[in-house]
């Protein structure tokens, strides 16, 4: 597991699993923006795209799809030295307190439509900075419920127990792990 710092001043960046060729937050933007991968997630998924959110067609959640990617990687990868990414970010477990590498995600603003269904999931490694894990097209009220999310839930966990074995609980410890290698 490596890490790729995503934006110039360190607070956001992005897990790199085993010899995979990108880090997960470029492999999102990529698969987000991919028809032909979207219209077979959207059928796979059919059942939950109408349930939870009543759309009727999947040239629909494609489109919307590639629209909200494109928001999410503009409001991510345009972010300013001052902006606060804790106000981007959202606890994953709506935790109320502070918490030891706390499980987050960002989640774009309400559309007029519907609420979007992109999911990236970080870990928060101190304030105002972010390790991205993964993230999903989250069509269910929880991740538990389906198999690609669900997936995405272990790979917080296994990043999670990365950073603590390794000795890596805040900003220092990933600063100190980053010059060691």
């Amino acid at each position: 597991m490596t890490f790729d710092k995503i934006t110039d001043d360190g607070r956001l960046w992005a897990v790199r699993y085993g010899d995979e060729s990108d880090n997960e937050l470029y492999k999102l933007f990529e698969q987000w923006n991919d028809v032909v991968w979207l219209r077979a997630f959207f059928k796979q998924n059919w059942s939950d795209l109408l349930a939870y959110y009543n759309i009727l067609d999947v040239k629909t959640a494609i489109i919307d799809t590639i629209e909200d990617s494109n928001r999410l990687e503009n409001i991510l990868l345009s972010i300013s030295l001052v902006a606060d990414l804790d106000s981007v970010f959202r606890p994953l477990n709506n935790y109320t307190k502070e918490s030891f590498l706390e499980k987050e995600n960002p989640r774009l603003s309400q559309r007029q439509k519907h609420a979007s269904w992109l999911r990236l999931y970080a870990i928060k490694l101190s304030q105002g900075i972010f390790i991205i894990t993964g993230g999903a097209i989250k069509l269910t009220a929880t991740m538990q419920e389906r198999d690609h999310t669900a997936k995405e839930l272990i790979k917080i966990e296994q990043t999670r127990r990365f950073l603590i074995e390794n000795g890596i609980v805040d900003e220092t410890g990933f600063v100190d792990y980053l010059k060691e290698l």
